[in-house]
């Protein structure tokens, strides 16, 4: 039986952001064994709500922390819906896909990259999740199989559809979506992340090198005219 399609529209997006952060609050207070009533508790709606949102449990817990990382870069929205905060600022990612010629695009990118590469380090909350969810996979490994399901442009819609987009206006040559994602993941993101999660400093200058030759990279790998 095919699941069904979760609610839309701006009391529904309403809703799922209250789910999101009830769950993303209570994860990190009391782990992935948390209950979905609680949950629903804390969001002031029913528990059917919740799964007409998410289906179930696991596919919240991505969704928490999928939205995490990609939350800077979206102004708090991902696929049309708030997942967290709104942070009161155009989408660094709307910015990007505006870019007009390789030039702008390339500077787009970089900058993107620069405001990522803050929040994550100025995330704790993050990376708490992230280690939450290190932790949790011992003891519920469905929560494992249920994030490799998603792929990772499941997991972040945001930055696929934007690498998407950048493809359809002649920009980039991304053959695979998915691949380009973990990529650009790999390059910007993932060496902060390391150094944050593990408590090593990381300089100013070693973020900016990190972000200018990963775009680099990137950009000679998928950009036609680069």
């Amino acid at each position: 039986m095919d699941a069904k399609p979760a609610p839309t529209g701006p009391r529904a997006a309403r809703k799922r952001q209250a789910i999101v952060r009830a769950a993303r609050d209570l994860f990190l207070r009391e782990g992935f064994g948390v209950g979905m009533d609680a949950i629903a508790a804390e969001a002031g709606v029913s528990k059917v709500t919740v799964y007409n949102h998410f289906g179930s449990k696991e596919a919240l817990f991505t969704a928490v922390v999928a939205g995490v990382i990609d939350e800077p870069l979206t102004g708090g929205e991902q696929n049309g819906e708030q997942v967290g905060q709104p942070t009161g600022k155009a989408s660094d990612l709307g910015r990007l896909v505006e870019a007009e010629g390789p030039e702008q695009l390339k500077a787009a990118l970089t900058e993107t990259g620069r405001a990522w590469g803050r929040a994550v380090r100025a995330d704790a909350e993050g990376r708490a999740l992230r280690t939450l969810v290190a932790s949790e996979l011992h003891r519920f490994p469905e929560l494992g199989r249920a994030w490799r399901a998603h792929g990772p442009a499941g997991h972040h819609p945001a930055v696929a559809d934007a690498l998407r987009a950048l493809a359809d206006r002649g920009l980039l040559d991304v053959p695979d979506t998915e691949v380009a994602v973990l990529q650009l993941y790999s390059l910007l993101v993932f060496p902060q992340m390391v150094f944050e999660q593990h408590g090593a400093e990381l300089t100013e200058d070693l973020a900016e090198r990190l972000v200018v030759d990963g775009v680099e990279m990137f950009l000679r790998r998928y950009a036609p005219a680069f």
